[in-house]
């Protein structure tokens, strides 16, 4: 069978199409997930994703969607629940699927550090348990709260439920004053299968898998329902703490224990790669047999002042990483091939299968990529899948993996029936009737219809609400669907000015009353004064995620620079467009379609008429507690000895700094370490301040 595609031979235009279809299929398994608690993947799966798009990310940044996954930790906390911001973020781990992956986790880490060669870090190695994360709160060792994981940010208000499971104690002796413990609720094999004997019993519901039973029994209303299931818990981290718990992960885990909490006993300290890997398969042989369902095996950096100098990325440690274990495969038939239009304009092809539970979960579509992978071909016109292409009635072989779930491995071409015909892919839009085009020497075909094609104006309204974007509470996915074929928004100003214009005929609509619709008018009230990166981000600019938007956000401060730095650079040339490049993480693609934005004379009057109805918040300057580098801009160039590039820059923000990779007349400082070239000359040309690695950190202390 053919293999996937390896991310170093994508092309830019395969690569971009992937991205799109791997943040459709995990914003949808977010919210089956951590909404519904039925998700339509499993945990090893979803996360294998977000590897593969991390991983397409690194080597194609200008492509980040707004929407990445690599943004996101989780899904927004459902509405029957009252919220809980926490206080540290929930954040999700990276995920390694082969022994090659953890062998590159050591080798990324003992970088970062600096480490002289030969170094050994030790670890720990546990069991990834496939339960619910939960957070519990304790103030002078008394439980006060407890919260879901949620968005990362903010979870629901679990905590009468959580008093209920035995295995959360209620009070602790000798616990720190402020102490967040954190954790897995699971339920165990035998206990599954006995509450659902009850269930089917009580004609009730049946629960598909102990992970979705465990969700659903914490997330219930009533916490008696709660106090009825047989849940559990293991603890296996922490969040806010009024004082340390250990100097190790290991100490702090055997501290847990002390205060009476269940932890894994199969937690093991590993020294190296290969300790990892052996206490992994010692693991995966006792997988059976544990008598719960895991997905993996978590390894962590066992020094606690390392994990502080490794920090996070967005949305994950550096420190730490889920080994997975491997997918599952499934034959089933494809019945139909349709094309689904998303915001830019971009046509996926999804491959309707009749279902087929693959690994536990029921599949029934598949991502077809583009027309060159239906009909066999990789980026450069060789054969995949040795030159057999998909064809509606085929027979094939899918699988959910780190790659895009589901994905079509392969077609038995014994069993094509007679008269099937290749695909022919569209050439004008299914959904506006406009013409298709592909671009020399891109894969994905693009509707031509701009804003006069539905599907795109519906998604990028979509875009503009959503929780990361301008988070209106009230309106999502379907009410902008339908307030769009009603006629009532076309683009973003348009919401502002609903209760003006439609407010007696909403009330007209089934399912919505007084109180709903007064409670949309509030949500939409409320964002009428929004963060800069929250509008920047919100407008959809192609190749402006949400990260980026949060850089750009800062750099310039306000709405009105950020405008007319975007005017001024309008030729692509001049001082403004040399210091949009060089913000650090911003390339030219990205800045190119920044600009180019601006100067659309149909996005420039939609945007000029949202700002009309918007209070647009400046950027507040960092609180760096009096820090000599806040607010100044600072460029490394040549070899650090001292620390890494990455901790550097990581310190340097930190402190309130802005990291630039471009020296300009703005530029306050420039790091300069052996090897420095073109832009030590440039900053001592300008007169600027140039330090070695030892000033600079005598400056930063």
């Amino acid at each position: 069978m053919a293999a996937k595609i390896p991310v170093e031979d994508l092309t830019q235009a395969q690569a971009k199409a992937e991205l799109a279809m791997l943040a459709r299929e995990i914003g949808a398994a977010n919210l089956a997930y951590h909404q519904a608690d039925d998700p339509e993947i499993s945990d090893a799966e979803y996360d294998r994703l977000k590897a593969r798009n991390s991983a397409i990310e690194a080597r194609f940044p200008d492509l980040v969607r707004s929407d990445s996954p690599s943004l996101q930790v989780g899904a927004a906390p459902s509405e029957d629940f009252s919220r809980i911001k926490h206080s540290i973020p929930m954040l999700s781990l990276a995920n390694g699927f082969e022994e090659e992956d953890i062998t590159d986790f050591d080798e990324r880490i003992r970088r970062f550090l600096n480490l002289p060669a030969g170094t050994s870090l030790t670890y720990t190695a546990e069991p990834k348990i496939d339960g619910l994360s939960l957070s519990i709160r304790y103030e002078n060792g008394k439980l006060v709260q407890a919260a879901t994981r949620g968005d990362g940010e903010t979870g629901e208000n679990v905590t009468a439920n959580a008093r209920t499971v035995d295995d959360i104690p209620a009070t602790l002796e000798g616990a720190p004053e402020i102490l967040e413990i954190r954790g897995e609720i699971y339920m165990s094999h035998e206990d599954f299968a006995g509450l659902n004997a009850r269930q089917e019993e009580a004609g009730a519901k049946v629960f598909a898998n102990p992970r979705n039973a465990a969700a659903g029994s914490l997330r219930q209303l009533d916490a008696s329902v709660t106090k009825s299931r047989p849940l559990r818990f293991f603890a296996y981290a922490w969040g806010e703490v009024s004082e340390p718990l250990a100097q190790t992960q290991s100490g702090a885990i055997e501290r847990m224990k002390e205060l009476g909490f269940q932890t894994n006993p199969l937690m093991k300290t590993c020294v190296g790669p290969d300790d990892l890997i052996s206490h992994y398969r010692t693991i995966e042989n006792e997988r059976a047999q544990l008598g719960y369902d895991i997905d993996g095996v978590v390894y962590k950096v066992d020094d606690l002042s390392l994990q502080s100098r490794l920090g996070f990325r967005s949305t994950t440690p550096r420190w730490a990483i889920a080994h997975k274990f491997s997918a599952e495969r499934a034959t089933t038939k494809i019945e139909a091939i349709e094309i689904q239009v998303g915001r830019t304009g971009a046509l996926a092809p999804v491959a309707r299968l009749t279902p087929v539970t693959v690994g536990g979960v029921v599949v029934s579509n598949a991502t077809l990529h583009n027309a060159d992978y239906i009909a066999g071909l990789d980026s450069k016109g060789n054969p995949i899948r040795d030159g057999r292409d998909i064809r509606v009635g085929d027979h094939v072989t899918v699988y959910r993996a780190g790659d895009v779930i589901p994905k079509i491995e392969d077609v038995d071409v014994t069993q094509r029936p007679a008269g099937s015909v290749p695909y022919e892919f569209p050439k004008t839009c299914p959904v506006c009737g406009s013409e298709v085009i592909r671009e020399e020497g891109e894969a994905v075909h693009y509707c031509t219809g701009g804003l006069v094609c539905s599907a795109q104006a519906v998604e990028k309204l979509k875009h503009f609400v959503s929780r990361n974007a301008l988070d209106i509470d009230g309106i999502g996915a379907k009410q902008v669907e339908s307030f769009y074929g009603l006629g009532w928004i076309s683009e973003p100003a348009d919401i502002f000015q609903l209760r003006e214009r439609y407010a007696d005929d909403l009330l007209k609509l089934d399912r919505w009353g007084e109180k709903s619709v007064e409670n949309l008018f509030r949500g939409i009230e409320e964002r009428r004064t929004i963060e800069l990166n929250r509008l920047i981000f919100g407008l959809g600019i192609r190749h402006t995620g949400e990260q980026a938007a949060r850089l750009i956000a800062r750099h310039y401060g306000s709405w009105t620079a950020f405008e007319t730095a975007m005017e001024a650079a309008r030729d692509h040339e001049g001082p403004e467009w040399e210091d949009l490049n060089a913000i650090d993480g911003v390339g030219p693609i990205m800045a190119a379609s920044l600009v180019d934005f601006f100067h659309d004379a149909g996005n420039r009057a939609a945007v000029t008429r949202l700002i009309e109805q918007l209070d647009v918040q400046d950027v507040a300057a960092p609180s760096t507690d009096g820090s000599p580098i806040a607010g100044k801009t600072v460029v490394f160039t040549g070899t650090l000895e001292r620390m890494t590039r990455a901790e550097a820059k990581a310190r340097a923000e930190t402190l309130g700094a802005k990291v630039s990779g471009s020296v300009s007349a703005k530029t306050d400082y420039v790091v300069a370490g052996p090897g420095a070239g073109s832009k030590e000359k440039k900053a001592r040309d300008l007169g600027l301040e140039v330090l070695s690695e030892e000033e600079w950190l005598n400056l930063i202390g």
